[in-house]
């Protein structure tokens, strides 16, 4: 097991079990054995490969459209061009190539890098000379803010629920006397937020929530309401998707997400109709 693996443990002990979003955060946030913390995940000899490593065009049609809606509202002197997330930096450093061919854009923007992790900003800063970085988007300075995420919603933690005879029963994690990770299912309760949020949703349905990613999109969507602006969120998932999709890999292969806590990446799909339900922005 891990060292993260034993603390998980150690802490279900003594409190007993965690649900994933607590799980997830642990493993992927943790400051010193969490999974961004300790890693490039990136590449060949990481455990995925993203588009904007693969192509330079997505990058490119991406710093194409933040310069056309840039233009489209006004050409404002001053704002944030900000990205969620943002690997090694290829994307944005593609985008920024782009953009150029944008009289004036670049002059205006303002780079900033919402990135936790000390492996990959070092990498950032090798591409994007004179980018700035926080750890959170509500850190980002004022103005209005032009942003980019992908595949950043995907790793924000979720919790799991079954409809389970008109009730709703929570997946956690339990730890065996040996310290061994499993899942297993809280009581059944009624939850009206539930019920109201997936009326349709047959028995013994799985649904997941993303409290974390919601709140992110509801504060770009206030934040861009108020001030300006755009974000583009491109991830996987559905508008309005259910089931089981909290998955891990490593070394560019499924692998069991309990088995390695903090040595393998955590995701789930986006609910997309979930972010856009929160942002009192317009949402397409």
């Amino acid at each position: 097991m891990t060292p993260l693996g034993r603390l998980i443990a150690e802490r279900i002990a003594a409190r007993g079990p965690i649900g994933l979003d607590a799980y997830m955060a642990l493993c992927l946030g943790h400051p010193q054995l969490g999974y961004y913390a300790t890693r490039d995940p990136l590449g060949a000899a990481g455990d995925f490969v993203t588009a904007p490593e693969i192509s330079q065009m997505f990058g490119e049609l991406i710093g194409a459209w933040l310069a056309q809606v840039w233009d489209d509202q006004g050409r404002p002197e001053r704002f944030v061009l900000a990205e969620l997330g943002p690997g090694r930096g290829t994307l944005m450093r593609d985008a920024l190539r782009a953009a150029r061919g944008m009289p004036g854009f670049l002059a205006a923007a303002e780079l900033w890098l919402v990135e936790t992790s000390p492996a990959l900003r070092a990498r950032q800063a090798d591409l994007l000379p004179g980018a700035r970085w926080t750890d959170s988007d509500q850190e980002l300075p004022d103005g209005p803010l032009f942003l980019v995420a992908n595949e950043f919603f995907d790793a924000l933690p979720i919790r799991q629920f079954q409809r389970t005879d008109a009730l709703w029963r929570e997946r956690l994690i339990g730890a065996r006397e040996d310290g061994a990770l499993h899942f297993l299912w809280d009581a059944p309760r009624g939850d009206a937020a539930l019920d109201a949020r997936f009326a349709a949703v047959p028995d013994g349905a799985i649904v997941e929530v993303s409290a974390a990613g919601e709140a992110v999109a509801a504060r770009i969507g206030a934040r861009i309401a108020k001030a300006g602006g755009a974000a583009l969120i491109l991830d996987y998932g559905a508008w309005d998707g259910t089931g089981d999709t909290f998955q891990a890999v490593r070394g560019h292969a499924p692998a069991d997400p309990l088995a390695e806590p903090g040595a393998a990446d955590l995701t789930a799909h986006v609910r997309f109709r979930a972010l856009a339900e929160v942002s009192p922005a317009r949402a397409h």
